[in-house]
């Protein structure tokens, strides 16, 4: 009887003797299948690109001092004090995490954090010293977008670029974009330091 039933709700296949395979439990794979391909497309939603200096010493960076942060977002949700606020201080727990210790206000620090966040869609042109001992100039080409952050860490004795992390939210609703910061901050300084 449970035969005739199973094979009245779906198809048997018959593989070998004594094997019987329903049609439905293929369909119940590519189900699943069809779920996790789902799940993945929304993990690539978010685009973080990591680039650093491969010259520099990370090794020898212990403390940080967040100097400087952008917001430039024309929607008045992403551009207010709280979002900066949020933002500096999931860069200074996702730092301290990786054992480095936060320098409050002016003083000296191995590493200057800087930020910009937000942005309508642009291409921005910024130069940092390079080369021998900051002789030369590297100039950088930076896309930004609504749902863009930057983290630069710079080496405040060379004056020069050691990390940067750009994160990307491909998101039109500002609550969404909001939503996602603690998650992009996170996925930007989660391979600090590099590894040698």
């Amino acid at each position: 009887r449970a035969m005739r039933a199973l094979s009245r709700s779906c198809p048997v296949e018959y593989t070998a003797p004594g094997h019987v395979t329903s049609v439905c439990d293929n369909f119940g794979s590519m189900r699943i299948l069809l779920l996790a391909l789902l799940a993945t497309a929304g993990a690539f939603a978010q685009k973080v690109s990591i680039e650093f200096d491969p010259a520099a010493t990370f090794a020898k960076y212990r403390t940080f001092a967040i100097r400087d942060g952008q917001l430039n977002s024309r929607n008045p949700a992403l551009n207010s004090e709280l979002v900066k606020k949020r933002i500096e201080a999931d860069i200074a727990r996702d730092l301290t995490a990786r054992r480095l210790a936060m320098v409050p206000g002016p003083g000296p620090a191995d590493l200057d954090v800087r930020y910009t966040f937000g942005a309508a869609r642009e291409m921005k042109a910024e130069a940092y010293p390079a080369g021998w001992r900051g002789w030369g100039t590297r100039v950088v080409r930076v896309p930004y977008a609504e749902g863009t952050l930057v983290v630069d860490l710079l080496d405040p004795t060379t004056h020069s670029l050691v990390w940067r992390a750009i994160a990307r939210v491909e998101k039109s609703d500002a609550m969404k974009v909001e939503g996602k910061i603690d998650d992009m901050v996170g996925k930007s300084l989660k391979k600090y330091p590099p590894k040698p």
